[in-house]
């Protein structure tokens, strides 16, 4: 039965489904903490300070970050099934473990055990959908895979709700459980895919090993619109990062609202809108990239440009009506800019070096991330958090700018061969 699933011509889009789920479970496990803050407190006082409760973000984006290019690399050489089952498993079960926490250091212990494990899935996964899914696909696969890493960043804004009627433990313990059964349904319906292969015929030498690794780094680094895609990569991050980790705390301060609310409010509005968005960016950029060669460049721009008013209105605004609105902007501009970034990768990255290169772009997105997670818990406690949401609209646009300027695409797919 399952040998006759993988012949189906509609196996590739099996695929995208299966990891659909994994992508909610990522983002929901890491997500539900940031609500969570008023209800732990009692049990762990130290999260009553901001910038203890910024720490506790950024060790989680500081390990997956230093962790992404090694993923990366990892998935590059070995069978990515294995890979993406193991970090699930993994992740999950530190989920569980959360939810008998005590202290603080036993939470920041677990929070960076969940940065490793967890940073194993993405390039892992996107490479691995990217192989499946050719140039008339690529994008809108990859946005219902998204949809699913939204979806799941909605719904880790219900953390704080679930725990107001049951207890914080009980959040942890039910979806921990729930990743740990279904990493066991993967072992039986996920295969792996490689449109390119190492010699696994012979038994490679460490030396070996090390000079096969730097060859595809010093590719990748040879090659400047690689460059100036980590730029773009990493800039956006911060104001993404920003409200993904501060937004239910911006809302609860400007709005006057219980996290209880606030946190819902804050998740879904911006997780919502960048599921239509990611959804619409693919549709848009595998339509656009067949007639011209930029067109996921442009449809990334356009969604990156919708942000930057969602910006001013955070900083500047205290009505209700316009934040949610700002929200709104945000998430549909974010998630067009987010489905593109592994196609428009796959344009100047041969398919063997994919997952080393957006592990590499995850690294330097996660580092500004945990930057600013630290900063803005900082300025929450200086009362600075609105200023830093309307300057970071400055460094999108400087990324757009370079995106439009210096990336020229000579092709759809790169192929071996032609990095260079």
């Amino acid at each position: 039965m399952i040998a006759k699933l993988n012949e189906k011509k509609s196996y590739p889009w099996i695929v995208v489904g299966l990891l659909w789920f994994v992508a909610l479970l990522n983002y929901l496990d890491r997500q539900m903490l940031s609500t969570m803050k008023s209800a732990m407190m009692d049990d762990i006082p130290e999260l009553a300070k901001a910038e203890n409760f910024g720490l506790l973000m950024a060790i989680f984006l500081w390990i997956y970050a230093l962790m992404s290019p090694v993923s990366g690399i990892i998935a590059d050489r070995f069978n990515r099934k294995r890979i993406i089952i193991g970090s699930l498993f993994i992740w999950s079960g530190v989920t569980m473990a959360m939810g008998y926490a005590t202290t603080f250091n036993q939470i920041y212990i677990l929070r960076g055990i969940m940065g490793f494990s967890e940073a194993f899935y993405i390039p892992a996964a996107l490479s691995l959908i990217a192989d499946y899914h050719q140039e008339k696909t690529r994008s809108f696969a990859i946005a219902i895979h998204t949809t699913g890493i939204y979806l799941g960043q909605a719904l880790g804004g219900f953390g704080a709700t679930i725990s107001k009627h049951f207890s914080w433990h009980f959040s942890f313990h039910s979806v921990g459980l729930l990743g740990v059964l279904y990493s066991l349904v993967l072992i039986f319906f996920l295969q792996e895919k490689k449109t390119y292969f190492f010699d696994s015929t012979k038994k490679s030498s460490t030396i070996s090993e090390f000079r096969q690794m730097f060859k595809g780094l010093g590719i990748l680094f040879g090659n400047i619109s690689f460059w100036v895609l980590l730029f773009y990569f990493a800039s956006p991050s911060l104001p993404g990062w920003a409200a993904k980790n501060w937004l239910p705390t911006l809302f609860t301060e400007t709005l006057h609202l219980d996290m209880a609310l606030a946190g819902p409010i804050a998740t879904v509005t911006i997780s919502m809108s960048s599921f239509f968005g990611v959804l619409i960016g693919g549709a848009i950029s595998d339509r656009w990239v067949m007639k011209h060669l930029k067109g996921r460049i442009y449809t990334s721009a356009i969604g990156l440009f919708l942000t930057i008013p969602a910006l001013f209105l955070f900083g500047y605004c205290c009505d209700t009506a316009a934040i949610i609105f700002g929200a709104i902007l945000f998430g549909l501009g974010f998630g067009i800019y987010d489905t593109n970034n592994m196609p428009i990768l796959c344009q100047f990255v041969a398919p063997r070096y994919r997952a080393t290169g957006y592990g590499i772009m995850n690294f330097v997105g996660i580092s500004a991330g945990a930057v600013i997670t630290e900063f803005l818990g900082k300025a929450a406690d200086n009362g600075g958090m609105r200023h830093v949401f309307v300057l970071l609209l400055f460094v999108v646009l400087s990324a757009i700018i370079l995106q439009l300027v210096s990336l020229h695409p000579k092709t759809i797919d790169m192929t071996e061969g032609s990095e260079l």
